[in-house]
């Protein structure tokens, strides 16, 4: 019967090999969120575009991105883009699995966000005399930007544990180095405890700063709500 080990447990707690996992897993979240807010945004401007065809294929886009799984996507680019003569590097593959399938989720987040912003201020923007271009930049994105924001955070942290999926195409993150010990040292509970803590301390910190960055863009607007509570009064 196997006993839990404490010794082993604490040795792996603070290990350099998970250690180091761990990083490449947070910066495996991080260029991947970059990228996929970026493409997400194109994707979310071509759908909001008016253009019929440029719509059609943003739509076709995002139905095929949601529609399978992030892991069939990986081991196609992985394995199946070198058999048509496309080879990437394992980190490259990772990045682009990972940032193709969050660009369709995030540029719904931001379509949606966009066009929550009301008419009136468009309308506003428009008699002002700003183009569309203005208008978008200094009066709908900074409203949007609000309301995406717990959205936009909440997909970072799932995000950020989807990583684990790159294991698969032997992309060595926290859980890849996590079954690489396992298997040399048969510790599974152990060493899955220890990656689960790791996790547990990365998305923790993800909290404290997307709760950080709500309360820094939501402070104009509450300052303006307080405003005109105490008009009314």
């Amino acid at each position: 019967m196997t006993v839990w080990s404490w010794s082993a447990f604490f040795e792996y707690l603070f290990s350099p090999f998970l250690l180091y996992g761990a990083w490449t897993t947070i910066w495996l979240t991080v260029v991947s969120a970059l990228l996929g807010l970026m493409l997400g945004g194109v994707v979310a401007a071509a759908r909001m575009s008016g253009i019929g065809w440029l719509e059609k294929v943003a739509c076709f886009y995002v139905w095929l991105m949601r529609g399978t799984p992030l892991l069939v996507q990986l081991v196609i680019i992985y394995t199946g883009l070198p058999q048509i003569g496309i080879k990437f590097e394992v980190v490259t593959c990772a990045l682009l699995g990972l940032a193709l399938n969050e660009a369709a989720y995030l540029s719904e987040i931001i379509r949606g966000a966009v066009q929550s912003v009301g008419i009136g201020q468009r309308n506003a923007a428009t008699a002002l005399g700003l183009t569309k271009f203005q208008a978008m930049r200094d009066v709908i994105l900074p409203q949007a930007t609000r309301v995406m924001l717990p959205m936009l955070g909440n997909s970072v942290n799932g995000l950020l544990k989807t990583t684990s999926l790159t294991s698969a195409i032997s992309m060595e993150e926290l859980l890849r180095r996590t079954n690489l010990l396992i298997q040399e040292r048969f510790l599974t509970l152990e060493l899955f405890v220890v990656a689960s803590i790791y996790y547990l301390v990365m998305t923790s910190a993800w909290s404290l700063v997307q709760n950080w960055l709500e309360r820094r863009f939501g402070r104009g607007f509450e300052e303006e709500a307080r405003l005109e509570n105490a008009e009314q009064r």
